[in-house]
């Protein structure tokens, strides 16, 4: 899997609540969530943010309550994936869950600028500024988590592997 798009950055421990602010949680239409993303960090992030665009941030993003809505909020914006420094475990997890990509990659995060142009490939574990030249190695994800992700998330993937019952 590859993504490309313009990063859009961000400091260390971006909470969920600033992902999504509690407000909003009276409705679980990733529509309306994604129309609130970000904005209580960047309140224009709605309005610059592109499909495929990736936000990269510092250690421990998605950290605070576990709000599922959160990568939910992320995904339905359009944003393809998220490059941080670290992450906090149940983001980490329900990212995963929704079919949210992510990738652990420090050195990205010390050397991207807000504006850059990136490429992923997730595959790989790679993380390409596009607009500077420079390319890093991120944390791969095993290969059953790429298959999680690569099926829109772990109920799409469970389905598939049960031949798309509900069962």
């Amino acid at each position: 899997m590859i993504f490309e798009g313009t990063a859009h950055k961000y400091g260390r421990d971006v909470d969920t609540d600033v992902i999504i602010p509690a407000r909003y949680l009276n409705t679980h239409d990733p529509d309306e969530l994604a129309a609130h993303c970000m904005e209580d960090i960047d309140k224009d992030f709605i309005d610059r943010v592109q499909p495929g665009d990736i936000i990269v941030a510092g250690e421990n993003f998605g950290c605070g309550s576990s709000r599922e809505q959160a990568p939910v909020a992320i995904k339905a914006a359009g944003v393809s994936c998220v490059v941080a420094a670290s992450f906090a475990r149940i983001f980490y997890r329900n990212a995963i869950n929704i079919g949210l990509p992510i990738l652990v990659c420090p050195e990205a995060v010390r050397e991207v600028e807000g504006g850059d142009l990136l490429r992923v490939n997730l595959d790989q574990g790679e993380v390409e500024d596009l607009t500077r030249g420079r390319a890093f190695q991120a944390d791969r994800f095993p290969e059953f988590m790429q298959k999680i992700v690569a099926a829109g998330g772990l109920m799409n993937y469970v389905k598939e592997r049960s031949g798309g019952s509900n069962a």
